[in-house]
């Protein structure tokens, strides 16, 4: 299972190319063989790498809570795959972005790429840097989530 970790400032090339930190390369499941889904994030201005692994999990848990012949759920679905795109590494570790979805993002040629857990975020450096919480803001949001949580 992957567990990404960390946040890495990388370049974009005039391609859309940026190469994947060798320390994310090394928490990929064998069983996505280099295979990525990228799409828009649902809540915030940047875009959300799976391993093509974990896009599999995605579509389970979305499958065994919706209906396709539901017309809300239908809606939520059609919302949801709007602008995915399926990717890979290259030869150089280099994830070669869609153009659309970097444009939706605001990102230019500066990028975070930012682990979390399961999935890598990408980040216009810009929104990245001004898009922090301080350290009350962010005990208070542990302890609203997480405090009232069983310690078993």
């Amino acid at each position: 299972m992957a567990s990404f970790i960390g946040d890495y400032l990388c370049k974009i090339d005039s391609k859309g190319r940026a190469l994947l930190p060798a320390a994310f390369k090394k928490h990929m499941p064998v069983t996505a063989g280099d295979r990525f889904v990228i799409k828009k994030d649902i809540y915030e201005k940047c875009l959300i790498l799976y391993t093509i692994d974990e896009w599999d999990k995605q579509n389970e848990l979305l499958r065994s809570r919706l209906n396709p012949y539901n017309k809300e759920h239908s809606k939520l679905l059609r919302a949801y795959y709007r602008g995915t795109a399926e990717i890979s590494l290259d030869a150089s570790n280099r994830l070669l972005l869609p153009k659309r979805l970097l444009e939706l993002a605001g990102i230019g040629k500066e990028i975070y790429l930012s682990g979390q857990d399961k999935k890598i975020e990408i980040w216009s450096k810009e929104i990245y840097d001004n898009n922090d919480i301080n350290e009350d803001e962010f005990a208070d949001l542990a302890e609203n989530i997480l405090g009232g949580l069983d310690s078993a």
